[in-house]
């Protein structure tokens, strides 16, 4: 055995002389994704809060003129379209998209056969989600004339098409962020098989039926992950953009009933070139997201579980 008394202490600059050769080599690493990080996220961000108070057409020098984009959209009927648009798809589209997903992730845990082969097939829309592809493949098979209107009139049930319709066109957007549910199923998955199985034996010697253990241990327990998933796809939905893009050919039709916020905000910057007014639209959607994800993170207290904390 070594004496360990025999052992020479390593000299205190010698020390320092390696923790800088570490450091540097960590500042090394992190330097591609700092360079990134200021001049392609905070430097534009701090430019465009600046724009959002200029009067700036792309093509010529801003002109600074204060609050006046801001003040202009409240007199923007259409700003104020695509604002109760894109409520409706986040607000609609969100809870329902989490329910679903719980809905499919309990039947699986409940020992479907070629589980992995299901849990891929579920997951496989959401890897598209947003894609250019996808949004053409459901303009395809919901406008006009499309192709689950033709397969309806084989049957002599004459329909519209959805998406031609201002009615349904939104409901349509909504599906297709409902499809989109591979996500959160697979997490909510994974949360369900940590649940331990005592606490459902322990139900069941006490009479409690499958509908009372769900709502009373499956769904306390879940709280937290609904949290997680309800903030990230609130985020996402809020976001959302190539959709109505493709499917109503960049205009947010019918009427205006697929006028996403980020749409309209794309429509204004580089349609019209108005990119003082789009700056200051995208500036009042990070609020607004920051609101609606601060307004969560509050009421979490009241009715997410963390056990005895």
């Amino acid at each position: 055995m070594a004496d360990l008394s025999l052992t020479k202490p390593v000299a205190p600059h010698r020390l320092s002389r390696r923790r800088r050769s570490s450091d540097r080599a960590a500042y090394a690493f992190l330097a591609p994704w700092m360079t990134g990080f200021v001049f392609l996220t905070i430097g534009p961000m701090i430019a465009s809060l600046y724009l959002s108070f200029t009067d700036y057409h792309l093509l010529t020098r801003p002109h600074w003129i204060g609050l006046e984009n801001y003040l202009k959209l409240g007199d923007d009927n259409r700003y104020r379209s695509a604002v109760a648009v894109t409520l409706k798809y986040v607000f609609i589209g969100v809870p329902v998209k989490l329910a679903f997903a719980l809905l499919v992730a309990i039947v699986l845990r409940s020992g479907v056969r070629a589980l992995a082969v299901y849990r891929a097939a579920y997951y496989v829309p959401s890897l598209f989600g947003g894609s250019v592809a996808v949004a053409i493949l459901w303009r395809q098979l919901f406008g006009q004339p499309g192709l689950i209107q033709q397969a309806l009139a084989l049957i002599h049930v004459d329909s519209q098409g959805w998406l031609t319709n201002p009615s349904t066109a939104l409901s349509t957007l909504i599906i297709l962020e409902v499809w989109q549910f591979g996500s959160p199923m697979i997490i909510f998955l994974a949360a369900l098989r940590q649940i331990p199985h005592d606490l459902y034996e322990a139900a069941a010697v006490d009479g409690a039926v499958r509908l009372r253990a769900f709502w009373h241990i499956t769904l306390p327990v879940l709280t937290p992950i609904i949290f997680f998933n309800l903030v990230l796809q609130m985020i996402g939905s809020f976001q959302a953009f190539t959709p109505s893009f493709v499917v109503s050919g960049g205009s947010g039709g019918p009427v205006d009933s697929t006028l996403f916020y980020t749409l309209y905000l794309y429509i204004e910057g580089f349609g019209r070139l108005q990119m003082g007014y789009a700056s200051a639209m995208a500036w009042v959607l990070l609020l607004g997201i920051a609101a609606v994800t601060g307004g969560i993170f509050l009421t979490s207290r009241y009715w997410v579980y963390y056990g005895d904390s």
